[in-house]
């Protein structure tokens, strides 16, 4: 099968199934990224950090578009994410950023949003060095970074001096 065809798409899954469906779709052989989070979780008698999935209930995968109705059938698998009429197909550079970003920072939040176009930014230090993008909002230390095809924003604390404003 061509790479050059395959494109990333989102599933929805039954709620707490997202590993499962991650799991039974690398056993058939088929590119599925689960977004894991490092959490510290607090119990009465101990702290652990857990790897907890980012998006509730969904998991991507990696595929040909004639896949889609293999991965309908999954064990798990509610059904695709769709937008306008279609399945929703997610940029790649978008999963680069969400793997980048997981691997750099714990206990990343997410925060779904509406887009709306503010100062323009690039990147002078971190995982993102020279990339240039939108600041959806500055809080203190905190600067979220926009993922605009899935309506969600990751954000983490890093340096104001690590982004400059660009014309």
């Amino acid at each position: 099968m061509s790479e050059l065809n395959e494109k990333w798409y989102a599933v929805y899954t039954k709620p707490r199934w997202e590993k499962k469906v991650a799991d039974t779709l690398a056993q058939k052989n088929l590119t599925a990224y689960c977004p894991l989070n490092k959490v510290t979780r607090q119990w009465s008698d101990r702290k652990k950090l857990v790897h907890a999935p980012l998006f509730t209930s969904y998991v991507f995968v990696r595929i040909a578009e004639k896949q889609i109705s293999e991965i309908k059938k999954a064990s798990g698998v509610i059904s695709m994410v769709n937008w306008l009429g279609k399945p929703a197909v997610i940029k790649d550079e978008e999963i680069e950023t969400i793997k980048r970003f997981l691997k750099e920072h714990q206990n990343v939040q997410l925060e779904k949003i509406q887009f709306s176009v503010e100062d323009k930014i690039k990147v002078t230090a971190g995982s993102f060095l020279d990339k240039e993008g939108t600041i959806v909002a500055v809080k203190n230390n905190t600067v979220r970074v926009a993922l605009p095809s899935l309506n969600y924003v990751l954000y983490a604390e890093i340096a104001k001096s690590s982004a400059v404003k660009v014309d």
